[in-house]
């Protein structure tokens, strides 16, 4: 059946394809597409002329649709609202986004992160990651989750968030399905059409200029045939500075021996040369206690990037006659960013963590690192959290961390329309996508230092100062080269679609729809790592001076030296590389993580009823609908051992199956007050990291007996990821009354659950508990560990696997928006725009409870502006019960505030002003539940000014 399928999806997009020499002349009716991914803006579309407008369109497209939906117009050609897409969709409810330096980056739906919000381009489905260089906000992760800052706004004519879920709409994006659509020339009248935009701006930082060039241009042959292109690039510089740690360490308690001696790590420290004599008596007793947990990585931090971004889109559009229509989009991205990443942080060499405590050092260190550290002072809070050191003669490392990444984002779909007859319509796509991210370098200079440090994180432990008297951070005499760390990253995505539907309108009332798609998605990555030890820097580098090779580095938190690679270079006849030196030093790449290749084949199909009638002599309208879909997943990947030794690759494979139960229904008690409710069925397929087969093998004993049963006494452990999981899936009840009022004015209330199943989670299986797995059926080689064949049992063995149970959440959202027409000139032109989002999903991460934002904008034909604020407050991005576990971390409340500015020369020149995160907010991170401070940075605030022409 699954072939059968396939096959006749593939045929019927030929068909239809080809269907203009087929094609019988009939009137053409523009086909209902409420609700649907992808629809076809007609040539009779009124452009938009600014943002009053584009809140009209948008809601004129919300009203009209039969599932909830929540819409973004571009105020002109190439002209979106915002400077950045995330920006624009966390105006409206039920919106978080994520920020990377101040722009915004990630989005997360209706009480669901990132990886639930599906997001479709053209009408197909689009996966794209940029790196972070922080892990806490998902550095180089490889997910479902999609960033928008790989796009320019001005690519897109409208974006699209669906919120709830029908049979016609490709199942997933549990969260809901973000659509974004490019120009079209038939959306631009006929004749010739075109805008071009101009923007320069800086920031308060980095005082770069930053140019952002955006163009368009459609030609429309009375919309027979038509072109559009559009091109839009940007450069800018970011930074984003403030003070950090790393996690924490803890000092374990001290504990007696069997001959009642005391030990423990404090003792450990003391023994090898911490010098704790200057504390006081009740102070020493108190670190020789233990039980004490230190922040690691007392750290100034500055992460620092260039970023480039070029992005080309083209549209054909050729109707061969009055009933076909095919359209041919193209899109390509292109991202780059050169970090520069740079800290001074405490970096033990002896010592405990990456605190302040260190030991004495040796050879080739000089003599001042010969001895410890010397412990002052400090303070301890209730729960054992050191909140402050003073301390003396504390080893520093001076980082300077360079990368280069590269994104590249490839898209081509056909895309056609054939209306059969006055009832019969047929429309679908073929496409083709490609996503590579790719580090060539991303390499690390390390420098040491010796000095004295006062750092202080408050009463509470969530500020944070450092004082550096008693030394030179800026001298080269204090510090001392460490060495080299090369490493370099590869991603790469491909998903090839064919989407065939129709629609058959049986009678006035009742329109039938069916249809079949084939999706197939997959992704492979690779991680080199090659530190100082293996690729020979340290030998040759460490311990010796840095008086050549050094710069002084300085932001608003201070000045220090970090090491000049073009110097440093040259100096050790050394260069990017993963292999060893030309010169003899250097052994062979062993570090070699993450080698996996996944793929994910769909078939699925529809049944569809719309219907458009009355109940109770009110207008009724709604659907309902079936999808079934056919699901075959695959997963080979590297079996690692110690120091992460290729041992073998396994090979897994997966399936799952299913069909989802859709209704969605408008009542309109009055043209102007709409009850909406949708009763949906949806499921969210597993993150890729989870279904990547790649892990690892090992046993404990190497003298040891494995016996023809199976049993052993080997110690065998082993874990991988798992292509076999099933889908997350989703009841959802949703519930809205909105009105709507004069040209702009809304009024509305929502409210939805969402019943979520097939969560993911770890499994161990062992001897212990009795339900150890066999190799064959842990899926992992035999050969990873010597002597063990298929039959071997592995004594603890853990994958992802999905966990019985419900999961519920509830959110209500409300949302505001008017022109002030009642009020007397000048003061008609003002309106506002507003919403507010309540969730409550206590065991999901990545969601703030409440989130709110407003928009006030004073427009007339000649000027205007507008002023925005969006709201979010404290989440978590991970939950453990235990109070000091660095297991819960996350971020606190942030409030972002946007304003921009219009002044309309003529009829075609306008000039525009923008302010991006005009507070500086900063953006702060915790850990534990006392909310310790984790990292605080600010990126500053942006200003731009531009010029738009439109002819």
């Amino acid at each position: 059946m699954k072939n059968m399928l396939m096959m006749g999806a593939a045929a019927g997009a030929l068909v239809f394809l080809a269907a203009p020499s087929f094609a019988q002349t009939a009137p053409q009716t523009a086909p209902d597409t409420s609700g649907q991914a992808a629809p076809e803006e007609t040539a009779t579309e009124v452009v938009v002329t600014g943002f009053r407008k584009s809140l009209s369109d948008a809601r004129r497209i919300k009203r009209d649709a039969t599932i909830q939906k929540d819409v973004i117009v571009a105020e002109d050609m190439a002209k979106f609202p915002e400077l950045n897409l995330a920006e624009s969709m966390q105006r409206l409810p039920g919106v978080q986004i994520t920020r990377e330096a101040g722009e915004g980056r990630r989005i997360s739906l209706r009480g669901l992160g990132p990886d639930f919000a599906r997001v479709q381009l053209n009408g197909m489905e689009v996966l794209g990651n940029v790196d972070s260089a922080q892990d806490s906000r998902g550095q180089r992760s490889r997910d479902r989750s999609f960033d928008f800052n790989i796009f320019a706004s001005e690519l897109f004519s409208k974006v699209e968030v669906e919120k709830t879920f029908q049979a016609s709409q490709n199942e997933g994006g549990m969260g809901g399905t973000v659509g974004l659509f490019t120009g079209k020339p038939f959306d631009y009248g006929v004749g010739s059409k075109g805008a071009v935009s101009f923007k320069l701006g800086t920031n308060e930082y980095t005082k770069d200029t930053q140019p952002r060039i955006a163009a368009l241009y459609s030609h429309n042959w009375d919309n027979k045939f038509g072109v559009a292109f559009s091109v839009a690039y940007s450069k800018r510089e970011t930074t984003e500075q403030g003070h950090n740690t790393y996690n924490y360490s803890h000092l374990g308690a001290t504990t007696l021996d069997e001959d009642g001696n005391p030990q423990g790590d404090a003792y450990d420290l003391v023994d090898a040369g911490l010098d704790i004599s200057n504390l006081s008596a009740e102070k020493q007793a108190r670190f020789m206690a233990g039980d004490l947990y230190f922040a690691d990585g007392n750290r100034l931090s500055s992460w620092n990037a260039k970023q480039e971004r070029l992005g080309l889109t083209g549209a054909v559009q050729w109707r061969p006659t009055e009933n076909v229509l095919l359209t041919l989009d193209m899109l390509h991205g292109e991202f780059t960013t050169h970090r520069n990443e740079v800290h001074l942080a405490t970096r033990p060499i002896e010592g405990f963590g990456s605190t302040t405590l260190d030991t004495a050092a040796g050879s080739p260190y000089p003599a001042q690192y010969q001895s410890g550290t010397v412990l002052n002072d400090f303070t301890v809070d209730k729960d054992g959290y050191v909140t402050m050191t003073d301390a003396s003669n504390v080893t520093f490392g001076s980082e300077n961390r360079r990368s280069l990444n590269e994104n590249r984002f490839d898209q081509i779909a056909l895309t056609g329309k054939w209306d059969v007859s006055d009832r019969l319509f047929i429309d679908g796509h073929i496409g083709y996508e490609k996503s590579t991210y790719e580090t060539p370098y991303d390499d690390k200079l390390y420098m040491r230092a010796k000095g004295d440090l006062v750092a202080n994180y408050g009463a509470n432990g969530q500020s944070a100062s450092f004082d550096y008297s008693g030394w030179d951070t800026t001298d080269p005499d204090n510090y001392v080269m460490d060495n080299f760390y090369y490493r370099a990253f590869h991603n790469a995505s491909e998903l090839k679609e064919g989407v065939l539907n129709a629609r058959y309108n049986l009678s006035d009332i009742w329109t039938l729809r069916a249809g079949v798609a084939y999706h197939k998605f997959s992704q492979d990555g690779i991680d080199l790592f090659y530190d100082g030890n293996v690729n020979g820097t340290a030998a040759k580098t460490r311990g010796t001076s840095v008086a050549d090779i050094t710069s002084v580095y300085t932001n608003e938190f201070g000045s220090w030296l970090i090491g000049d690679y073009d110097k440093a270079f040259k100096k050790y006849n050394e260069y990017h590389r993963l292999e060893p030196n030309k010169d003899g030093s250097g052994g062979a790449l062993q570090d070699i993580e993450n080698v996996y290749d996944t793929s994910e084949e769909t078939v699925s199909w529809y049944a569809q009823a719309d219907w458009d009638s009355e109940l109770m002599g009110k207008r009724f309208r709604g659907n309902l609908g079936l999808r079934g879909y056919s699901t075959d997943t695959r997963s080979t990947g590297w079996i690692q051992g110690d120091n992460y030794a290729y041992l073998g690759t396994t090979d897994v494979k997966g399936s799952y199956s299913g069909v989802l139960p859709s209704m969605n229904t408008v009542l309109e008690l009055t043209p102007d007050v709409l009850v909406r409710f949708a009763a949906t069925q949806n499921l969210n397929r597993p993150g890729i990291g989870s279904m990547a087969a790649k892990g690892s093998a090992s046993q404990g004993k190497e003298n040891c007996t494995i016996n023809a049963d199976g049993s052993n006494d080997c110690d065998i452990s082993a874990s991988r990821g798992n292509p076999n999981l099933k889908p997350y899936k989703d009841n959802t009840l949703d519930l809205s009354v909105e009105y709507y009022f004069g040209k702009v004015g809304l009024l509305s209330i929502g409210v939805y659950q969402k019943d979520v199943t097939n969560f993911i989670g770890s499994e161990t299986y062992s001897v212990e508990d009795g339900n150890a797995l066999t190799f064959a059926e842990a899926g992992v080689p035999s050969a990873t560990v010597p002597g063990a064949t298929e039959n071997t049992i592995i004594n603890e063995f853990s994958m992802p696997v999905n966990i019985a149970g419900h999961t519920k959440l509830s959110g209500v959202e409300l949302v505001a928006q008017s022109q002030f027409s009642f009020l007397p000139a000048p003061f008609d032109n003002f309106g506002v725009t507003a919403n507010y989002s309540y969730v409550d999903a206590p065991s999901i991460t990545g969601i703030s409870k409440n989130s709110y934002n407003a928009t006030l904008y004073y427009e007339t034909k000649t000027w205007g502006g507008r002023v925005s604020l969006s709201h979010r407050d404290k989440w978590f991005s991970g939950y453990n019960d235990s109070v000091m576990s660095a297991s819960t971390r996350g971020f606190e409340a942030s409030t972002y505030v946007d304003a921009a500015a219009f002044y309309n020369v003529n009829d075609k020149l306008q000039i525009t002003l923008n302010g991006i995160n005009l507070t500086n907010q900063k953006d702060t991170q915790f850990w534990g539940q006392n909310e310790y401070l984790y990292n605080q940075n600010q990126s500053g605030a942006t200003y731009m000014v531009g010029l738009s022409y439109k002819f």
